[in-house]
């Protein structure tokens, strides 16, 4: 099974992005999308902030990372084969509308490379879906940045002595992200209010809960 896009399904992905140019979105924020559709709308739609950096566990996250980054920098991962890596790469991909910073480029003794992503969270026996859907997507941005071979990403869980978890990608894999893409840049091109999350308990800590009906 292919383990990324072949050349027909990325320039048809070139040629439909011309309806959206000019748009960009970060993978945190496809996060929160599939975590409630909404946001996307109250952030792009309404352009109303989510003020995020006066939560405690967001703050402590973003701690972590600049730790970590200055800590690690020169540690390479032998166990998976790392020869080198890139540290805080900023990306931009016109072709998948994506934008962002990679934690770590992985270059791989195999000649592929995997985007590594530090996470401020417990490894509990399974990869959440929103960690696999982020991962490739930071692969998309890493096959359409350096033009190389993304076959797998990793995931650092820090608050499980920094555990890490590889995550196997396949051709489904950034399929779902493209379709995940496309519909938030329909929401943000047409304007449109969709549904909001089916699990209620999300909304409790949500910042728009007070502006959501």
């Amino acid at each position: 099974m292919k383990s990324s896009p072949n050349s027909s399904e990325m320039e048809e992905r070139q040629d439909d992005s011309h309806a959206y140019e000019g748009i960009f979105l970060t993978p945190s924020e496809i996060v929160e999308y599939l975590y409630c559709p909404r946001f996307t709308f109250f952030m792009n739609c309404l352009n109303i902030p989510q003020h995020e950096e006066q939560r405690y566990k967001v703050m402590l996250g973003r701690e972590l990372h600049d730790k970590k980054k200055m800590i690690n920098r020169d540690y390479l991962r032998k166990k998976i084969e790392c020869v080198k890596k890139d540290i805080d790469v900023y990306m931009v991909s016109p072709k998948f509308h994506l934008k962002g910073v990679v934690d770590e480029v992985l270059h791989l003794k195999d000649g592929s490379l995997a985007p590594l992503d530090y996470k401020f969270a417990e490894y509990t026996d399974f990869i959440y879906r929103t960690h696999k859907v982020q991962s490739a997507l930071y692969g998309l941005m890493v096959m359409d940045s350096y033009g190389a071979v993304v076959r797998r990403g990793f995931v650092c869980y820090s608050r499980s002595s920094y555990r890490l978890k590889e995550i196997i990608f396949r051709e489904k894999d950034f399929a779902e992200g493209e379709r995940i893409i496309d519909e938030i840049l329909n929401i943000i091109q047409i304007g449109f209010y969709p549904k909001k999350t089916n699990f209620a308990v999300r909304c409790v800590d949500c910042c728009y809960k007070n502006i959501c009906v």
